[in-house]
C-alpha cells in the first residue's frame, strides 16, 4: 500500500508526495521519509504504517504533539480527507480522487462518480479532482463533512484474548455509565427540566473519565521506531 500527502501550509507549502510506499516517517531530520523545513517539528515526528487494511498514524513522542482535524491525537487510524497538522505545517491525507469518493460516500450518494467541486459548485463524472489547495478553507461544509465525529469501528481480526479483553472493557464502561445515569433525577425549571447529579456521582464520572484517560494512555504509548 501507499499513500499520498500534500503540504497545504507551512514552510513546504505546495510540496506533494505520491506514491509513498509504507511504513512513512515525518520529521525535520535527513533519515524521514519525509523531511520538513519545520524547526517546530521534532526529529522524528510522525509514524505512518498499515496495519490490517488500515492506515495507523502514530506520534512518536513529538515536542509539540500532532493534530488530526484539529484533535490532538498520539494514535489515530487515518481516513481520505483527514488533516494532519505537526509544528507549522498543515498536511492534507489522500489524493483527490481518493478524498472525492470518500466525500460522497459520506454524503451517501449512490452514484459515487458525481462530486461538487469546491470552487464552481458544478457536478464531473469519474469523481473529477477537487482544488483542495486553493478552495479547501472556502468550503467549511466539505470540511465538516469529512472531518465529523463518526462513531468508530469495532478493531477486526482480534483473538479470542483481545475479543475478550475488549468485551470485558466495554462491558465496564457501560455499567459504570449506567449506574451514573441511574443516579441523576429531573428538576422542573421554569424553563423546563433539568437532570441534576449529585457531587459524588459528579466526582465519579470524573474519575471515569481520568480512567478513560489512563487508558488512552497506555493503549496510545508509541512503539519501538524501526
Amino acid at each position: 500500500m501507499s499513500i499520498t500527502l500534500r503540504v497545504l501550509d507551512g514552510a513546504d507549502r505546495g510540496k506533494t508526495f505520491d506514491n509513498l510506499p509504507l511504513p512513512v516517517t515525518i520529521g525535520r531530520e535527513e533519515g524521514n521519509t519525509i523531511q520538513l523545513n519545520d524547526e517546530r517539528i521534532s526529529r522524528f515526528h510522525i509514524k505512518i504504517q498499515e496495519d490490517n487494511s488500515k492506515f495507523i498514524l502514530t506520534d512518536l513522542e513529538s515536542t509539540n504533539g500532532t493534530k488530526v482535524n484539529g484533535d490532538e491525537i498520539r494514535l489515530r487510524i487515518l481516513r481520505y480527507g483527514d488533516l494532519v497538522s505537526l509544528g507549522r505545517s498543515l498536511l492534507l491525507f489522500g489524493t483527490e480522487h481518493q478524498i472525492a469518493e470518500r466525500l460522497a460516500e459520506i454524503r451517501g450518494r449512490d452514484d459515487r462518480s458525481e462530486v461538487v467541486l469546491a470552487d464552481e459548485g458544478t457536478k464531473e463524472s469519474h469523481a473529477a479532482p477537487l482544488d483542495y489547495e486553493i478552495h479547501w478553507n472556502s468550503d467549511p461544509e466539505m470540511q465538516a463533512t469529512l472531518h465529523s465525529l463518526q462513531q468508530p469501528e469495532l478493531p477486526e481480526a482480534l483473538s479470542p484474548c483481545q475479543a475478550a479483553q475488549l468485551s470485558e472493557l466495554v462491558e465496564y464502561l457501560h455499567l459504570r455509565i449506567g449506574d451514573l445515569l441511574a443516579t441523576a433525577k429531573v428538576v422542573e425549571e421554569s424553563d423546563g427540566e433539568q437532570m441534576l447529579l449529585e457531587q459524588r456521582h459528579w466526582q465519579n464520572l470524573v474519575d471515569l473519565q481520568s480512567r478513560l484517560s489512563e487508558y488512552m494512555r497506555q493503549i496510545t504509548e508509541p512503539p519501538e521506531l524501526e
